[in-house]
């Protein structure tokens, strides 16, 4: 009997899992347990294992394409045997991209019908209902796949959302432009691929001057609408404070040099750093909270995200329950999270449940800016890069490690002065870590 291969659920909240690369192809044998796919949801990119040994067949989803979770993507069949009736056939087509309808929110739909719309791409603000009090069914939206194109209720093409998007800003006309999509539903591919009609005297653009169209999918999809949500209903209020870093670089030097005798790994700077500011954030709890369903949570434990940057984007691992570890344990978790998150191993127990979030540019030379809180966090420290600096300090001119930290805060939830007291905490921790074993 074949055995079906589905988008899996990796995450509590994951609804859907964008195909990232197959890893085999049709009629490639594979045995269960074998990495055959990989996924990206919403917070990592995930290796998807064969089910069952046998024949690799009938895949329905390419690279690029957003899938809902349990929708079937293909099928593993015994050596001879046939693929199931009524299965999609072996070469993907795309009208299984998945791209949220602007209907799907407000029409009543069951939630196989709203899960069947989004995998086929069928817009469920075209689909008459005949369930109770007009409620769309299953059935209704398989009706529907099977008739011909139809203009929706407001007059306009039948094209996604995304499709939309990128015609505005390519300013192609959607009337002009052939639905690959079901019911020629046009898809944000179609739009991206298509080219108008040229004018008697074109202007030619050799290919290697062609801009690159590169889909907003996947991750950075994902960081585009978080954070945009972000600065829109969180309204962000900023602190910027001068550290100076001398006691801070002295005390890492000491505990490298301890760690070095007892062999342990060495201290990086943004291991004292997710220390010293959980120390802060015990302090001022309003700093370490969530705005909830008209509720401000403040919790009880610190988990530490660590923004990283990667080529396809930002990730942001967490370091969970930093109160009850030193030093040394956040080392080694800070450095192991980074080079997995690098590497793409990040699993998602290693990007959930972030309560604060630290953003460290000083590497690239960055020496101030500000970072957009990470939903559904109350705050972000921005970190800038340490430079040698003249200050005064006790009536002479020396030259000092000067550092620059920017807090970002959601006003709804902390106060100035909350805020204020926070940096002015965390200031003085950094400039004198000993004051934490006070």
């Amino acid at each position: 009997m074949a055995t079906e291969v589905i988008m899996p659920k990796v995450d509590m909240d994951q609804e859907t899992g964008t195909i990232s690369e197959w890893k085999k192809n049709n009629g490639d044998p594979v045995k269960e347990g074998e990495t055959i796919l990989v996924i990206e949801t919403a917070k990592v990119a995930i290796d998807v294992e064969a089910p069952a040994t046998g024949i690799l067949s009938g895949i329905t989803a390419k690279p690029g394409e957003v899938i809902p979770i349990g929708v079937v993507i293909g099928y593993i069949l015994a050596p001879g045997e046939a693929q199931p009736a009524g299965a999609a056939p072996s070469q993907p087509a795309a009208a299984k991209a998945i791209e949220p309808t602007q209907a799907a929110v407000s029409v009543d739909a069951t939630p196989v019908a709203r899960n069947m719309a989004n995998a086929m791409g069928v817009e469920l603000g075209a689909v008459k209902g005949s369930g109770p009090q007009g409620k769309i069914t299953k059935q209704d939206v398989e009706s529907a796949m099977a008739k011909p194109a139809a203009k929706l209720p407001d007059g306009k093409v039948n094209a996604t959302p995304a499709a939309r998007r990128i015609a505005g800003e390519m300013s192609v006309d959607l009337n002009q432009v052939a639905g690959s999509g079901p019911a020629q539903r046009i898809q944000a591919s179609d739009v991206a691929s298509f080219k108008p009609l040229q004018a008697s005297s074109p202007m030619v653009v050799s290919p290697s001057q062609q801009d690159e169209v590169i889909p907003l999918i996947g991750m950075r999809a994902t960081i585009a609408q978080r954070l945009t949500m972000s600065y829109q209903t969180a309204p962000h209020i900023k602190f910027v404070a001068r550290i100076d870093m001398t006691n801070f670089n002295q005390t890492r030097t000491s505990l490298n040099a301890y760690a070095e005798k007892v062999g342990g790994e060495k201290i990086s700077a943004t291991a004292m750093f997710v220390k010293i500011t959980a120390a802060a954030l015990a302090r001022n709890p309003y700093l370490n909270a969530e705005l909830k369903n008209d509720a401000i949570i403040l919790h009880k434990d610190v988990h530490m995200g660590v923004a990283v940057a990667l080529d396809g984007g930002l990730i942001v691992p967490v370091i969970h329950n930093v109160s009850t570890k030193g030093i040394a344990q956040l080392a080694v978790e800070t450095n192991s999270l980074s080079e997995k998150a690098r590497k793409g191993q990040l699993q998602p127990a290693d990007v959930s449940g972030g309560t604060f979030t630290i953003s460290n540019l000083g590497p690239f030379g960055i020496e101030q800016f500000d970072a957009i809180i990470n939903p559904p966090q109350s705050a972000i420290l921005a970190i800038g890069a340490t430079q040698n600096e003249v200050v005064p300090v006790n009536n002479e001119i020396v030259i000092r490690p000067i550092m620059r930290i920017t807090l970002s805060a959601d006003h709804r939830v902390v106060d100035g002065a909350v805020a204020a007291k926070f940096v002015a905490d965390l200031k003085a921790m950094l400039e004198n870590p000993l004051t934490l074993l006070y």
